[in-house]
């Protein structure tokens, strides 16, 4: 099959910062399954462009204005087609990636796939996100998925948001690459040691670090020993540093910045607890991570983490800093309890690791061109039958 992924960015040259791994794993695994693959990239660098990666090809829209971007976008699919027909469009994100799909759909007949793998159905109006904040957000919402033969989210969570508003979606997780993160037993930590404790996220207010800094205040208080390492990108502009600083935890919350998956997969084999604040999630697929790794997470009762609750994972409400702490503190004194968290996890990470969800997501992919092609095959008929 030749097929078109539509993306913001995630696809960077250098295969390993700038990138969504999830997505690469997915794009790795199609074009060892013989498929042609072209990832259609709106922002991953200003310039426009094109490079190989992992096998697939990656044409960058480039630009400045977004109607600019989308308009290049859309005349590098209408040529990639016009060099050999593209048979099935994945769109990642409804704004303005499922859009756009649905104008390539309604111009070449070429059936979609539109995922929605983060904040498309959210709408938080105290800290401004979610795809669905704004009117032009809830409007390309329709558009894109108008213009879907089907629509996937990765949670059960989000299939139920998305039927509450009238959308019939599936669910359709992305997994982890186990070749890439190995499977590592859950392993008992010292009694001795302070705990670690490890926070994979930009800093934004949707991942909500005040949250996570309360509850480290709340553990410290307690006289409860850990470290917490906080590993993403600063968008706060030194914010939550400076908060940990004020609740005085500058001694065991350390900041490392964005990690590339070599040096997060270290940290993750020697974390205890993976803890996650956001107001929302799709998955999130760092929990996969920590799974295959052997390490359980606690968080909020958001996405994956709703579904595996709380038989493979410990959730408590979005905000609530004490429960968090208490969860954190249970499992901290409970250590078999905390491996067998960590062993159902990992068993749920097993079975859905990139292979099968790269598998079911290319079926998908073959029933659409199927079913267009049956589509074809009667207008052709009717035709014949007319004249």
């Amino acid at each position: 099959m030749k097929i078109a992924i539509v993306t913001p960015g995630g696809v960077d040259r250098s295969g390993t910062e700038r990138v969504i791994p999830c997505l690469l794993w997915h794009v790795e695994r199609l074009v060892q399954s013989g498929d042609d693959v072209h990832i259609f990239a709106l922002r991953q660098e200003t310039e426009a462009g094109h490079w190989a990666l992992l096998g697939a090809q990656v044409h960058n829209a480039g630009g400045t204005y977004g109607i600019a971007r989308g308009l290049r976008t859309l005349g590098q699919i209408l040529e990639e087609h016009r060099r050999a027909p593209i048979d099935v469009i994945h769109a990642l994100w409804a704004v303005p990636q499922g859009m756009l799909a649905a104008v390539a759909c309604k111009m070449l007949d070429i059936p979609v796939l539109l995922h929605l793998p983060g904040g498309d159905l959210a709408n938080l109006p105290a800290i401004g996100y979610g795809g669905r904040f704004t009117l032009k957000g809830r409007i390309g919402l329709r558009i894109a998925v108008l213009g879907a033969d089907r629509v996937a989210a990765p949670s059960a969570i989000m299939v139920r948001d998305a039927s509450e508003l009238g959308i019939p979606a599936e669910r359709m997780p992305f997994g982890v690459a186990l070749d890439g993160w190995p499977v590592a037993p859950p392993r008992r930590r010292p009694e001795s040691t302070p705990a670690t404790l490890l926070h994979v996220a930009d800093l934004s207010p949707v991942k909500d670090q005040e949250t996570l800094l309360m509850a480290a205040f709340h553990l410290r208080a307690r006289e409860i020993p850990f470290v917490l390492q906080i590993v993403g990108k600063d968008g706060l502009h030194g914010a939550i540093q400076r908060r940990a600083d004020q609740l005085g935890l500058g001694d065991c919350v350390h900041f490392t910045g964005f990690l590339p998956q070599d040096a997060l997969k270290q940290c993750m084999v020697s974390a205890d607890l993976l803890i996650v604040t956001s107001m929302h999630e799709a998955g999130p697929i760092v929990a996969r991570e920590a799974a295959a790794a052997g390490v359980p997470t606690v968080g909020t009762n958001v996405g994956l983490l709703a579904e595996w609750a709380p038989m493979a994972a410990r959730v408590i409400k979005c905000g609530d800093s004490m429960a968090l702490a208490d969860e954190i503190a249970g499992l901290l004194s409970h250590e078999d309890e905390r491996l067998l968290l960590a062993a159902r996890a990992q068993e749920k990470t097993i079975a859905e690791d990139a292979d099968a969800t790269t598998s079911r997501i290319r079926g998908v992919y073959a029933e659409l061109v199927s079913k267009r092609e049956a589509r074809t095959r009667r207008r052709a008929l009717n035709r014949e039958v007319r004249s």
